[in-house]
């Protein structure tokens, strides 16, 4: 096997993704897990959750609880008799997500039992406690101590702490580190010496378990709490309120650091802060981690960063072009220094840890793809420029040899990877929205399978990071608001790429393995010759509701390689926005649509067979096509929004279906460019969203 870079997968035992396919079948399996951890169906131990009414500890009991309920592990909810009940409020949440039965279902599997800190509740010998997830305060003797009463009682019990600050050396557990919010957010930090049976459950349960190194606090927290500590740096310098620091951060880099303690509870999520800060900073000697005395305040006394609402707009502040640059330096440069440590200690693969900043910390791009764009001359200079604001953080921690590699696999495919056989190849997505990004490291894999001369390919979601595929990044639409320039570059050279996987290979499987696919990656599988997916898949084209015109040939392409008698139904995909099953799509969106292992085995017997395989190809016309139904009877929405955006809809599919398949790229770039710079386009998500972003 030969791979553009190490899939990620393997680092957690599971293997590359091309022996998924080559194999029919996943490496693991739930229920075996299960019964390896847990017992044998009759006689399940249970999942404990120490401070399980706190914010994590709640949140949690819900996300385990709803997976675990199917194979009857019960959850044990322990705290103190007198801590809120954080279950409690998790009610209506469980009930918007699953309805009431299974919520009610989820919440009778929840055991809840007190306790006084000390000593362990009798009803806990009859539950048979297999694994502890301890959710505790960040105080290090007192995690001790609880440990070592588990251990007492229950000498094999697996713990593991959600600790964001302490390695697992000092604490002699385990860690899984779960992001915010926790109640949806799927990620995981984990650290242990070697892949545990309970790291692959969280992958098989549909969880993204990251296997990062044993330092203080990982890679999550010295993102979020060094992007929090730089604003606060900020705001001592220039005296800039925090709610207008947000604002610019948010236009830099996508977070908000102060809002988010807020949204967390400032006086939890200060002292973590403050916490993790404050031991950095202690372990490395290092200044730059070091907490400013407004830090140290807020972190005594609680106190939420943002004003009352009624105070914002009174007092605002302007920045100059010099000013931005100032502000630049004063964020991106202790950002990227606390990231030279992190890649020089080798914390993570760097696909993690790019991840861990979009998926848990809300940077538009991960750090490492925003330092790459920055590149490493340009990187180096903020961080010197920071120094000379901030002299005594140049004394350690500054590792610029770190991005003397920016030119590596391990850099330049943070997104999109390709492994190969020497006769099959799989390129595997890990970013859930498309972007410029992603497409420049799409093209790369295929030169480099077609470079290998690999001639049939499986495209697929990486298995690990992307557990959906939603579309286009929409954050890349902002500049073609009012440039169609920018929005017919977007258009046309995002369709290229697609095309190549029709153009480029003699078999190519799009393959849909996660629980849903929208829009641009919906449009970018199927250029594929097949497109194969798990029969729970959602797949649909909600750019209406956007509302935008489908940009990477979605009004043309599907038309050319179903029947006639089939398209009213993509019509209706198109104009209404509403998603259809799998299975529905058989026939006219997609090629095969079954459970997980036979979707695998079919991909694989498709691209693999050089002679005939299991699934007739759909053929492509690429002459003009006649008889497009203009009209499908839909009602009136009501909305003059949806009303224009349908018509543009029509008009891109009547125009790109009514020209031969070369011409049809370009006719529907510009459709799809001149209607973003439309009043529905600018006036609707994508252009308030630029609005809230950009407009500081």
């Amino acid at each position: 096997m030969r791979f553009l870079r190490q899939p990620t997968t393997e680092t957690l035992g599971l293997g590359p993704v091309h022996e998924f396919f080559k194999r029919g079948q996943l490496p693991t399996d739930a229920g075996d897990l299960v019964n390896r951890i847990f017992g044998q169906p009759g006689k399940r131990g249970a999942v404990v959750i120490s401070g399980a009414n706190g914010i994590v500890g709640a949140g949690k009991t819900m996300q385990l609880g709803s997976r675990l309920l199917e194979f009857n592990v019960p959850i044990a909810a322990l705290d103190f008799p007198s801590a809120p009940d954080g279950i409690g409020a998790q009610y209506q949440g469980l009930k918007a997500s699953f309805g009431q039965k299974r919520a009610d279902e989820i919440m009778a599997n929840v055991i809840r039992l007190n306790y006084d800190g000390q000593h362990l509740p009798s009803e806990l010998n009859g539950l048979r406690p297999r694994f502890l997830l301890e959710a505790i305060p960040e105080i290090l003797d007192v995690k001790k101590a609880h440990y070592e009463v588990f251990r007492k009682a229950f000498p094999e019990i697996e713990i593991r702490s959600v600790t964001s600050g302490f390695p697992a050396a000092e604490l002699g557990v385990g860690i899984a580190h779960p992001a915010f919010p926790h109640q949806i957010n799927k990620v995981w930090e984990i650290v242990e010496t070697e892949v545990s049976p309970i790291t692959q459950l969280f992958w098989a349960l549909g969880l993204i378990p990251i296997p990062v190194s044993d330092n203080w606090s990982f890679v999550l927290d010295v993102l979020f709490c060094g992007l929090t500590l730089a604003g606060v740096r900020y705001h001592e310098a220039s005296n800039m309120p925090f709610w207008k620091i947000d604002k610019f951060v948010r236009r830099l880099m996508g977070p908000n650091p102060f809002r988010a303690h807020d949204a967390i509870g400032a006086k939890g999520a200060n002292f973590l802060t403050w916490s993790c800060l404050h031991h950095l900073s202690k372990n490395y000697s290092a200044p730059v981690f070091r907490p400013a005395p407004t830090l140290d305040h807020r972190k005594d006394t609680g106190q939420n960063w943002y004003p009352l609402n009624h105070f914002r707009p009174v007092v605002d502040w302007s920045m100059s072009d010099s000013g931005d640059d100032e502000f630049e330096n004063w964020l991106i440069g202790p950002v990227a220094q606390m990231t030279s440590l992190m890649v020089h200690e080798e914390r993570s693969h760097l696909a993690h840890m790019n991840a861990i900043g979009e998926l848990c910390a809300q940077f538009r791009k991960g750090v490492i793809a925003f330092l790459r764009d920055l590149g490493p001359e340009t990187t180096i200079k903020r961080v010197e420029s920071y120094h000379r604001l901030h002299p005594e953080a140049a004394g350690s921690c500054w590792y610029p040899d770190a991005f003397g590699s920016m030119d590596s696999p391990e850099w330049q495919q943070l997104y999109v990877n390709a492994e190969h056989d020497g006769k099959v190849g799989v390129i595997t997505i890990g970013r859930e929205s498309y972007n410029s990004d992603v497409d420049a490291e799409m093209n790369r894999a295929i030169d480099w399978l077609r470079a290998e001369k690999v001639e049939r390919v499986i495209v697929t979601g990486d298995f690990h990071l992307s557990t959906q595929l939603v579309g286009a990044d929409t954050s890349e639409f902002y500049p073609a608001l009012t440039e169609a320039d920018r929005g017919y570059a977007i258009s046309s050279s995002w369709s290229r790429t697609a095309r190549r996987l029709n153009d480029e290979f003699k078999v190519s499987v799009g393959f849909i393995n996660g629980k849903r696919c929208l829009g641009g990656m919906l449009e970018l599988l199927m250029h594929c010759h097949y497109l194969i997916a798990i029969d729970e898949a959602a797949l649909g084209m909600p750019e209406v509701t956007l509302p935008v015109v489908p940009g990477m040939e979605g009004c043309h392409w599907p038309f050319r390689k179903s029947r006639s008698e089939d398209w009213p139904r993509l019509l209706e995909l198109l104009l209404t926005g509403r998603p259809v099953g799998a299975r529905e799509a058989v026939g006219w969106l997609v090629d095969f649509a079954g459970p997980m292992q036979e979707s695998l085995q079919t991909a694989w017997k498709v691209v693999a067979d050089e002679k005939k395989g299991p699934l007739p190809q759909r053929k492509m016309s690429d002459k003009a096509l006649k008889g497009i139904p203009a009209d499908i009877g839909l009602p009136d929405s009501g909305n003059p929004a949806i009303r224009a955006t349908r018509k543009a809809i029509m008009d891109c599919i009547q125009s790109s279906c009514g020209v031969s398949l070369a011409e049809a790229l370009e006719v529907q770039a510009k459709h799809s460019a001149g209607f973003m710079g439309s009043e529905f386009c600018r006036g609707g998500v994508i252009g308030s969203e630029c609005t809230k972003v950009m407009n500081v």
